[in-house]
């Protein structure tokens, strides 16, 4: 994601982290703009913004400006739909999150305990049928991000069987863990946005990732440390979300997925390449095995298993989410574009040798 500096358009702000990207990057990658203050200079450059290659935007219900310019919001997701683009949106209500959060903090429930709490699936809920509303209204495809809840996720289902362009994301912490995670010592470690749900829910999200409901399974990735996630002074109105996932994604999904047999490796290509590929414009330049296609794949050992271990994390974050899973599957080998950028649990790519991959349309699934 890309967040734009007051006054400061999409296109800048995309070539303002780009170019920092080039320098470090190894892997391929692309940005999502963030509309933050939707002027009418924003607004004019939607439409240009596929001509640069860059083929997505993002939106945050949950931002406090969110309700006070959702008018102008309604109109970038139509110039993004008519113009190939996708809007990415995060569904949680603000005002509900607020008001949720104002009566746990005067009872006294202000500790990081009380998370889930503050952050209700209502307010998910609310949030995911808005944005399913904005989709029909303007026909323009959605994405709703880290989809957390059974509920919301009902929502999508319901808008998808009537053919409105919704697509889902859900993350790992969804996948393998519950709320009572937050009543452990250090559960703090676990705080996410949405934060972490119930059983039923993550039997659910399993459940729509085999029927196509779900259609990516992404990182969101965040690495923080794990004395900055366990700060003492963090509240629920002060914290730090997310986890650092990129080097668990692809094992636990496999392990917890295909090796237990909840879902096909054909759905596990799907859900954490191929699909992503498509709706993101960059199919098939990647997200297949094809003649003309970037050479980019992982060479997989479906038998090994490993445990993990914070110390194995090679990300800034030095603790894991999921710290002692015994995990069976991993990559062991990466190619980039034909290069061999990943062997044997060592990177050998170089910084800058990645790229910032231009997009085309979205293509719908």
């Amino acid at each position: 994601m890309t967040f734009s500096a007051p006054g400061e358009t999409p296109l800048v702000s995309l070539e303002r982290d780009a170019a920092i990207a080039r320098e470090q990057t190894i892997a391929d990658l692309f940005l999502h703009p963030v509309l933050g203050e939707v002027t009418p200079q924003v607004l004019d450059e939607i439409p240009r913004l596929l001509d640069t290659g860059c083929n997505s935007i993002k939106v945050f219900t949950v931002m406090s400006n969110f309700d006070s310019q959702v008018g102008s919001y309604v109109e970038a997701i139509r110039r993004a739909g008519e113009s190939g683009l996708m809007t990415l949106i995060h569904c949680e209500d603000y005002a509900l999150i607020e008001d949720a959060t104002a009566r746990l903090v005067a009872a006294g429930k202000s500790s990081l305990r009380y998370y889930a709490e503050s952050r209700p699936v209502i307010s998910e809920v609310v949030a995911t049928q808005r944005a399913v509303a904005l989709a029909e209204a303007t026909g323009a495809p959605i994405y709703i991000v880290h989809l957390s809840s059974a509920r919301a996720l009902e929502v999508c289902a319901e808008a998808q069987s009537r053919n409105v362009p919704v697509y889902v994301e859900t993350r790992p912490l969804y996948l393998h863990l519950t709320r009572e995670r937050f009543e452990d010592e250090d559960g703090a470690k676990y705080v996410g946005q949405p934060p972490l749900r119930e059983q039923q829910d993550v039997d659910a999200l399993w459940a729509g990732i085999r029927q196509g409901v779900v259609h990516t399974v992404c990182t969101d990735h965040a690495p923080w440390s794990l004395a900055a996630k366990l700060d003492p002074a963090h509240t629920i109105t002060n914290l730090r979300p997310g986890v650092a996932n990129l080097q668990t994604l692809l094992p636990m999904l496999y392990s917890e997925g295909v090796h237990s047999g909840r879902i096909t490796l054909g759905r596990f290509v799907e859900v954490t390449s191929t699909n992503a590929a498509k709706l993101f414009g960059l199919y098939p330049r990647k997200g297949t095995i094809a003649v003309g296609s970037d050479a980019d794949l992982v060479i997989f050992d479906p038998d090994l298993t490993l445990r993990i271990e914070g110390s194995m994390l090679k990300s800034n974050s030095d603790y894991s989410a999921f710290e002692a899973w015994q995990v069976t599957g991993w990559p062991v080998l990466t190619l980039r574009r034909g290069e061999i950028v990943f062997r044997d649990d060592e990177i050998i790519g170089w910084p800058g040798s990645g790229i910032i991959v231009p997009r085309g349309a979205t293509i719908r699934l």
